[in-house]
């Protein structure tokens, strides 16, 4: 049972409808460096496989899956309300995520992260099978 301060969260598929107040709420998340700046667009095309957490119709987190093939899948722009943060609300997220890729039978999903100890408490790891690398080259400064 929540504490006095511990309200609990729900998380649902994300729709069209949201995007206002999910652009309204990732905002602060850009503006760290903590996400990439998304254009409307951008945000709608990430609803189809994207979920939400709510607490009382308030938006406290959010991730969503972009599928490249039944090959690969990248777990997309997790964040989550600093006041929520360590009460289950990235880890709900990342298994709903997770959860949709076996569903649609993505047979890998990849997430891109500074927070790498996050995502191996759920399972992520740095190497797969067969030890396979990402590897990365930046060709400027900055997004």
């Amino acid at each position: 049972m929540p504490t006095e301060n511990q309200s609990p969260f729900s998380v649902r598929h994300a729709t069209v409808d949201d995007v206002n107040h999910l652009d309204a709420f990732i905002e602060p998340f850009v503006r760290l460096g903590r996400l990439l700046p998304r254009t409307r667009d951008e945000l709608e095309d990430l609803m189809e496989n994207g979920f939400l957490a709510e607490v009382d119709g308030r938006i406290v987190g959010f991730a969503a899956l972009e599928i490249y093939s039944t090959k690969l899948a990248e777990l997309r722009s997790l964040a989550v309300s600093s006041e929520f943060q360590g009460r289950g609300v990235g880890k709900a997220l990342v298994q709903a995520c997770v959860e949709l890729a076996r569903k649609k039978h993505v047979f890998e999903v990849m997430a891109i992260t500074s927070s790498d100890e996050f995502f191996q408490r759920c399972g992520f790891d740095f190497t797969l099978p067969g030890e396979k690398k990402a590897v990365f080259l930046q060709t400027r400064e900055s997004y």
